[in-house]
């Protein structure tokens, strides 16, 4: 065991979508949401207690060697389009100026996500880097851990020491993400010199491909583990499949490596790259259209419900939550035993309680939040249940956070031909557990048809349910068929979707 440590931690999370119509301000980063908001000293400790998030497995793994932590403040954001610079700038600055209060420092620890984007900066966690490595010199190490969709940058791999990154879509490792960080500090810490380097993929591919509990990447990840775990200078492999809704030079995915030997670093990065670029052609994006979606899903028989995930309005990739295409085409195919969730309308939430269940209440729905081409969903519904947005997550990636979303209602659309169902929230959030619909008295399992705003996560409290799961494009801002989208920063020669060789 090494000898105990002074070790500064904190986090900085955003996941910025740059084609999405809303900034995130300081606030979003102060309120808690399906995260907790703002947390600041000794609060950290307790907030991230039994959380599946990467500083809560680092503190864990770090407290067993009786380290001394020293706890900055760790946040985040729903994601959206870019963090402004006053948000940046504010929260930086509290990071930075609590590490020059920091008597002893021996190291520092930062829990990031990797596609940071602001105002002033393309490449958020790189400058946030630039400036804590500026603060503590050379010799300290920095560990950082990084999301699984992180726009991996050079600025990261030159000022941080090594770099831990999920390897779940879903992220159920999280915390475990964390802990592996901490193995990557013992090992900074032992004064071992770190080696480390990065490649970066020549083309992009959208979160609905980036599912590793599916091909290709379920293999990838697969092989690239075990690539680093044979050899013996290698302290870490890495793969972050990108974040491509980021309008930046250094947007895509990258493979990365950490370890004693240089030389041998280089050859497994190059076997990274070509393991990824071997399974181009398997980046297949599947994608319904909302009619065909619904339709299929009403043909289903069995007892099980069909699960359409809503993937452009995902809320966890930026878009507003509020479009209305899906729920359109379930009305108009005339659907029978479905339920939406979660459309973002805090006036008709609001609203809705002011009402009470059983009374029938004519409203404008979603469509509020400037998504080009979208149209609120104006109609009579009947207010079936109302929750204030306060409950504890059951599912494996969230479990064990507690939502404080605000006004909640289940309301049914008033239509002879069709029996549709639509949560309605006050905050934006990905529907990715299946505690947001019991906590308005829905049990998912026994719809016929389940809706959901979200691109993949859904998938770890969902697909169990599911006879079918379809991914369907609707409008939304956060697009899955990138040659669409305008990018103007992307560095020259990247591919906007992967080739069918």
């Amino acid at each position: 065991m090494i000898s105990p440590a002074h070790i500064a931690i904190g986090g900085f999370q955003h996941e910025t979508n740059t084609f999405a119509p809303h900034t995130a301000p300081y606030e979003e980063f102060v309120k808690t949401d399906g995260w907790p908001g703002l947390t600041e000293g000794e609060a950290l400790f307790t907030v991230m207690s039994g959380l599946n998030i990467p500083l809560a497995g680092f503190i864990e793994a770090a407290q067993k060697d009786s380290h001394r932590l020293l706890p900055m403040l760790w946040c985040s954001a729903e994601p959206s389009s870019y963090v402004t610079a006053d948000a940046f700038e504010r929260i930086t600055g509290m990071l930075c100026q609590a590490l020059r209060n920091a008597r002893e420092l021996d190291a520092v620890y930062l829990d990031l996500h990797g596609a940071m984007v602001v105002e002033t900066f393309e490449d958020g966690e790189g400058e946030l880097l630039r400036r804590v490595r500026q603060i503590v010199g050379p010799g300290i190490p920095i560990i950082i851990s990084l999301d699984l969709h992180a726009n991996v940058t050079e600025a990261m791999v030159r000022h941080a020491t090594a770099i831990s990154i999920f390897r779940t879509y879903p992220h159920l490792d999280m915390a475990l993400t964390g802990a592996r960080a901490y193995q990557l500090m013992s090992a900074a810490l032992s004064g071992q010199r770190i080696f480390g380097g990065m490649r970066k993929i020549p083309f992009l591919f959208p979160l609905t491909s980036q599912c590793t509990d599916l091909e290709p990447c379920k293999s990838i990840y697969r092989d690239i583990v075990s690539y680093g775990e044979v050899s013996p200078n290698c302290l870490t492999f890495e793969f972050a499949t990108g974040f491509p809704a980021a309008d930046i030079y250094e947007c895509g995915a990258a493979v990365v490596a950490y370890g004693f030997d240089q030389d041998e670093l280089e050859a497994l990065l190059d076997h990274g790259l070509n393991r990824v670029m071997d399974a181009e052609p398997l980046f297949l994006n599947l994608l319904w259209q909302p009619d065909d979606a619904v339709l299929r899903a009403i043909e289903n028989r069995t007892d099980r419900p069909v699960i359409l995930a809503d993937a452009q309005d995902n809320p966890g990739a930026g878009a507003t939550s509020d479009t209305t295409g899906l729920l359109m085409a379930l009305v108009n195919n005339r659907a029978q035993s479905a339920v939406l969730g979660v459309i973002h309308d805090p006036e008709v939430a609001q609203f809705a309680h002011q009402a009470g269940c059983g009374i029938e209440i004519e409203v404008s729905l979603g469509g509020k939040c400037g998504t080009e081409g979208v149209l609120p969903f104006k109609a009579r519904f009947i207010v079936e249940s109302v929750g204030d947005g306060n409950f504890t997550f059951t599912g494996d990636m969230y479990k064990n956070s507690r939502a404080r979303l605000g006004p909640m209602a289940l309301l049914r659309v008033v239509d002879e031909r069709s029996e549709v169902r639509v949560i309605v929230g006050s905050s934006r959030v990905q529907c990715l557990d299946q505690a947001i619909f019991r906590h308005l008295g829905v049990d998912p399992s026994e719809q016929k048809i389940v809706a959901l705003k979200s691109s993949v996560h859904f998938r770890a409290d969902f697909d169990s349910l599911a006879a079918e799961t379809l991914v369907v494009v609707a409008p939304g801002a956060h697009p899955c068929q990138l040659l669409n989208l305008s990018y103007q920063n992307l560095r020259p020669c990247v591919r906007l979707e992967p080739m069918a060789f």
